[in-house]
């Protein structure tokens, strides 16, 4: 059965060395938007495209799924409605949902950081110790429910497939 892996965690935190790690030993496509982003528009987020970005790697993902391949989407995911619409999202093709959750503390995420902007400043962009303690809070760390494959999650006022049009624009076709 396919499976649909979504990596998820701080920056930081090891997401893209896992998610390669998965994808090479399972066979699956790994699918990031950091990887798109600069080489697209010279910036990892210029005025609210990367939603765009992540919306056609989100229909890829399904695409990929629907002829039974398995998908490792390396997006950082920190939110649970995120989670639960993509694990809808994949039911709807007859794959699973899996969640990576890679917890990184403080003090590592903030030297992981500035090491990969010391060595590969062309592929990644500063981030200041501030912005890296505002995006800790925002990240709603999955439970045991969500990690053993259980998305209970309600779709927030309306359904599903509304409320991904309205976060990834481009993901439904």
């Amino acid at each position: 059965m396919a499976e649909l892996v979504l990596v998820v965690g701080h920056v930081g935190a090891g997401k893209t060395t896992r998610a390669r790690e998965l994808a090479a030993s399972t066979g699956a496509v790994r699918l990031s938007p950091d990887e798109w982003m600069v080489p697209l528009f010279g910036h990892p987020d210029p005025d609210g495209l990367r939603d765009v970005v992540e919306g056609r790697l989100v229909w890829t993902a399904v695409e990929v799924l629907r002829c039974g391949a398995s998908v490792v989407l390396d997006f950082g995911f920190w939110g649970r409605e995120e989670r639960a619409a993509l694990s809808w999202l994949a039911g709807t093709v007859g794959a699973r949902t899996r969640t990576e959750y890679l917890p990184v503390d403080r003090e590592t995420q903030a030297r992981r950081v500035a090491q990969r902007w010391q060595e590969t400043p062309e592929a990644t962009w500063q981030i200041s110790q501030v912005e890296l303690d505002e995006w800790r809070e925002q990240l709603q760390e999955p439970d045991a429910d969500e990690l053993a494959g259980r998305y209970r999650t309600p779709s927030p006022g309306g359904s599903w497939p509304e409320w991904i049009a309205q976060r990834w624009p481009t993901a439904l076709g």
